[in-house]
């Protein structure tokens, strides 16, 4: 990545514009910093503090920067670039730096000369920060002094005041975040972490490093290697099917960097972003790289003649199988969609970043003959079996073929038609499968049994997913189509859908491939939270004619206990090791009765650790599944032997 060069243009008070108004930030702080119960918020915090360093870096001022999180609580961030301006601001009267810790949109990034492009994630800078902090403390050194000002649930609590001369530069921001405002106020060193490595992917040279006082440790974060450090990062342990491709350029103020790389998995990763702010729905960056990557590659199969293996038309989803990428753009005055910024909008960017992409992707197929044929041959077989899906999702439609015209034929229905109220029991066998159908409630509550174990669609395309009888069951039950055709989730049937099997080695493998199923498959109906898992019992405790059931160990050594006032003898205890060893009217009151049961939702907190785990338990490479086991075999409960 180049190096940038420093803004050489005058940076003081004269920079900073005014956009006032500041409370509204205290009266309804989610609108500007996220989340406040969800540790979502609470955590932007700091990345709002970051973003400023960053920008400075990207303006070419900023090679370093430090985060604490101190022993009290309070954060603090430093860096070394050239510190917030200290001079009096001759529109408002009084010191830049104040104003813009004070003032809702204030700051250098609203003057075009200041910053050419910057982050941020919803743009309304340090004084949120300090809105909705106990308390600050700002020290800036520039002008060959050490300034410092104090504030106190974001107003200013002392002046600006110079401490002593000083010789470097840099700004300095201690914050403790409002008990008022938050529900915890606990910061987590892994949620920083993940954040700031992210920023070091993609501000090359850049050095951050994390410490957390709390515990001693600290980690420094700096890649010279860019977005393409990036991409080697995210695949981890999957084979490569060529070297990661590196694009870059630029036009009209608008840089462009892509790094990408193909690899032998089924999975598309692409990951987006403008001035550092990820775009999790994408944008017109997207829809650029998307059509050129298709464009270019159609082009080099009809060349190749590959088409004659595969004479099926290429599609995008052909064309990004097993492909990670990331896209990094630099724009002066980005355009979004909404407030959180998730979907750039910039009309000028599409075609950029195609022009970019189609110039660098043509000379890396042209110059490495080889790769490229190892690419080109993936993307074909892609097309086959994309194919072969679509037949199979046709047969999945046709009369019989799932042994009834409308449902499978071991669903046993609910009465109710309206998805919200409905849910489904994804159950371990026949057995268990019976008992649920005559203990459940007929009216809302539909059985589906499963036999034995479901295919591994970690290791599996799509057109063999929907070979799987089990899967199309499943897929039928559910009635909101598969794949990225036919998938509506408009369509589906039931909001809950409750995986319960024994609780055993057997079933703890079927579980996890039903949620794999439903990652890889279903992704918007897990994010959505519709899937659950049925916590049943794993002992019952019986004494005379009372009994009690135990979830886990301590519920039962409680229960023992509970039993023993009236002494121990004639405690029988009864541990399930499977779900058809309940009758009916058990499995009802224990595991499917509202009143009483146990159930986990399924939530996605971080989409990039959920793949890495699937990949590590489920995948092809033994390695990592070994030694995931060996560094958590002593923190095994329950263990079936």
């Amino acid at each position: 990545m180049p190096k940038k060069k420093p803004n050489k243009k005058k940076y003081d008070s004269t920079n900073i514009k005014v956009l006032k108004g500041l409370e509204a930030v205290k009266k309804r702080p989610g609108m500007f910093i996220g989340d406040t119960d969800d540790g979502s918020g609470l955590h932007h915090m700091i990345f709002e503090v970051v973003d400023n360093c960053i920008d400075e870096a990207m303006a070419g001022h900023c090679s370093k920067i430090n985060i604490i999180i101190n022993k009290n609580g309070s954060i603090t961030v430093k860096d070394n670039g050239r510190g917030i301006p200290v001079d009096v601001h001759k529109g408002e009267g009084v010191p830049a730096a104040e104003l813009i810790m004070t003032t809702l949109h204030s700051g250098g990034k609203f003057d075009d000369n200041s910053y050419k492009v910057s982050g941020g994630l919803h743009g309304v800078g340090v004084s949120v920060v300090n809105a909705l902090s106990k308390e600050l403390v700002l020290t800036i050194c520039r002008d060959g002094g050490m300034y410092q000002q104090k504030y106190y649930e974001g107003k200013a609590k002392t002046k600006l005041k110079k401490l002593k001369a000083s010789k470097v530069t840099g700004t300095e921001i201690t914050f403790t975040p409002s008990d008022k405002v938050f529900t915890s106020i606990s910061f987590e060193t892994d949620r920083v972490n993940k954040r700031i490595q992210e920023l070091s992917f993609l501000n090359a040279g850049v050095s951050i490093e994390v410490t957390d006082a709390r515990t001693g440790k600290s980690k420094k974060f700096k890649n010279n290697g860019g977005v393409a450090s990036y991409v080697e990062h995210l695949r981890r342990r999957k084979a490569p099917l060529c070297q990661i491709i590196h694009c870059e350029g630029a036009q009209d103020g608008i840089t462009v960097e892509i790094a990408m790389q193909w690899n032998e998995s089924y999975n598309e990763s692409v990951l987006c972003y403008t001035n550092n702010i990820p775009q999790k729905d994408g944008g017109t960056h997207l829809s650029g790289f998307r059509s050129s990557l298709t464009r270019v590659l159609k082009a080099f199969v009809k060349k190749e003649e590959l088409n004659k293996k595969a004479p099926i038309d290429l599609l995008g989803e052909d064309v990004r199988e097993g492909l990670i990428a990331v896209i990094s753009v630099k724009v002066p005055d980005p355009k979004f969609s909404s407030q959180t910024k998730e979907k750039l909008v910039s009309s000028e960017v599409e075609g950029i970043v195609s022009t970019v992409l189609s110039k660098n992707l043509k000379e890396f197929l042209l110059e490495n003959p080889k790769e490229a044929l190892a690419v080109l041959s993936k993307v074909s077989e892609a097309a086959l079996a994309r194919e072969a899906a679509r037949k199979a999702r046709e047969m999945t439609r046709r009369k019989g073929i799932l042994e009834l015209a409308g449902l499978p034929g071991k669903l046993s229905d609910c009465q109710e038609k309206d998805p919200a109220l409905s849910e489904i029991y994804l159950v371990e066998g026949d057995s268990a499968g019976g008992s649920a159908k005559q203990g459940r409630s007929r009216k809302y509550q539909a059985i589906l049994p499963l036999k034995g174990k479901i295919l591994n669609v970690q290791k599996a395309r799509i057109d063999k997913v929907l070979s799987s009888a089990e899967i199309g069951t499943i897929v039928k039950a559910l009635g909101c189509g598969i794949g990225t055709e036919d998938f509506d989730i408009e369509k589906l049937r039931y909001h809950r859908i409750i995986i319960m099997t024994d609780a055993d080695v057997d079933g703890s493998h079927i579980r996890t491939l039903l949620l794999t199923f439903f990652y890889q498959q279903y992704f918007e109906i897990l994010e959505k939270g519709h899937v659950y898992i049925a916590m049943p019992p794993l002992y019952k405790i019986t004494k005379g004619k009372s009994h009690v059931y135990a979830a886990d160990e301590n519920e039962k050594e409680k229960a023992i206990k509970e039993f023993s006032a009236s002494g121990s003898k004639g405690i029988d205890v009864q541990r399930y090791k499977g779900l058809g060893e309940m009758n009916p009217d058990q499995l009802w009151d224990t595991t499917m009765d509202p009143k009483n049961r146990r159930m986990m939702k399924v939530n996605i907190d971080d989409a990039q650790e959920a793949t890495d785990m699937f990949e590590t338990l489920m995948g092809d490479d033994v390695e990592p599944r070994r030694e995931f086991i060996e560094s958590n075999a002593l923190s095994v409960a329950n263990l079936d032997i």
